[in-house]
């Protein structure tokens, strides 16, 4: 396992985090011999199929070019409109190949590591130019894997290279005999295989360096325990904060929640653990809707408002718990809890007509809860009634 300056493995992954603010450093994997390999392979492809053009037209421009008149050597504007045309002319004829490896330049990169422009890796630091940090960078163990990695790719290109030449020699030889414009073409042929054959040397390093690179860069990316938990810390706050802010939360939560309770119909408590105040509206909802519901403080709170309010208090255990496990604040009741709640705010109702026209009080019905609400109504940890 790599360890940091502090002694620490890094063994942890690196987090989304590290590897956005590394790429905003321009730290990210790059092959540098998978870019060449890219630009002299379409750099061949390119010679192969538009090769002899460009040879037979580079001929032509050299046998105009290279036999100026009399009088443009003795004018000395005329040598310059001479070179000048010469110039234009040449760069003309190289400008689709230019374009093509400078594409090639820019994209090649971008299979690996993708896009990353940072100005930091080019703003100058002086600690760049400290030439003991240099010389332990040379003489590091890194230092001399790349050499390694270097001596390697030279002595396996320049191989393939004096193969090439070698088993070419007889026709290098005669290109000193032959007329300018078939030797040119005869010579943009040879140099385009031998390009080739080069690019498949390239490809085999490659082929180890990409994922060498891809590996590495992983590797450095990687995290101590303690990084990561800083990092948490950074972007999602310390515990103690979050759990102020959670706090907080509820705070609130509960106070919205207790500014509803003067609106309930009717308040269904255990009598003491549990409360939950409910509406219902025929007009306009289908359903008997839970203001509010709390256990022990909250439940004590929500009985003290509804009292100040003069909503209805009425115990019935087995339901108020059923509500309590099973519905969420500003949601509809259970269909399984429909009657033991319509019995309920029946019997509000009838009250309410009663204590206004008077008249004979109600009895409190005694709801009944289906079965499988039961094991709602003896959860664990709820204190027994």
């Amino acid at each position: 396992m790599a360890e940091s300056e502090s002694g620490q493995e890094r063994s942890e992954e690196p987090t989304a985090k590290k590897l956005e603010d590394a790429k905003k450093k321009g730290q990210i994997a790059r092959s540098r011999d998978f870019n060449t390999m890219v630009i002299i392979a379409l750099a061949a492809t390119t010679l192969l199929i538009m090769g002899k053009v460009m040879v037979a037209d580079i001929g032509e421009l050299m046998s105009v070019y290279f036999q100026p008149s009399r009088q443009d050597i003795f004018d000395p504007i005329g040598v310059v409109r001479w070179f000048y045309a010469a110039m234009m002319d040449g760069v003309w004829l190289l400008v689709p190949f230019l374009a093509l490896m400078l594409v090639a330049a820019i994209f090649a990169p971008l299979s690996i590591g993708g896009w990353a422009f940072s100005v930091e890796t080019i703003t100058p630091k002086l600690s760049k130019l400290n030439p003991i940090k240099g010389l332990k960078k040379v003489f590091s163990a890194k230092g001399l894997m790349e050499l390694i990695k270097a001596l390697a790719k030279f002595f396996l290109v320049a191989a393939v290279a004096l193969a090439v030449i070698w088993a070419n020699m007889d026709e290098y030889l005669q290109l000193g005999s032959m007329p300018l414009k078939p030797a040119l073409v005869k010579a943009g042929e040879l140099l385009t295989w031998a390009f080739l054959l080069v690019t498949i040397a390239l490809m085999v390093i490659s082929a180890i360096d990409v994922p060498f690179q891809i590996w590495d860069h992983k590797k450095q990316m990687k995290m101590t325990l303690q990084e990561v938990k800083d990092e948490m810390k950074d972007t999602d706050g310390k515990p103690e904060v979050k759990a102020k802010i959670r706090q907080t939360q509820r705070e609130m939560a509960e106070a919205r929640m207790m500014d509803a309770v003067p609106d309930a119909d009717v308040v269904i408590t255990n009598p003491t653990h549990f409360a939950v105040a409910l509406k219902y509206d025929p007009q306009n909802m289908r359903a008997p809707l839970v203001l509010a519901k709390g256990a022990d403080f909250v439940a004590a709170n929500i009985r003290r408002v509804a009292s100040a309010n003069e909503i209805l208090l009425l115990e019935s255990p087995p339901l108020a718990r059923a509500l309590y496990h099973t519905t969420d604040i500003g949601k509809e009741i259970p269909h399984g809890l429909y009657v033991a709640v319509a019995q309920v705010l029946a019997y509000v109702f009838q009250l309410r007509e009663v204590q206004k026209n008077g008249g004979r009080k109600p009895s409190q019905p005694e709801t009944e809860i289906p079965p499988e609400f039961e094991k709602f109504t003896h959860m664990p940890g709820d204190t027994p009634i």
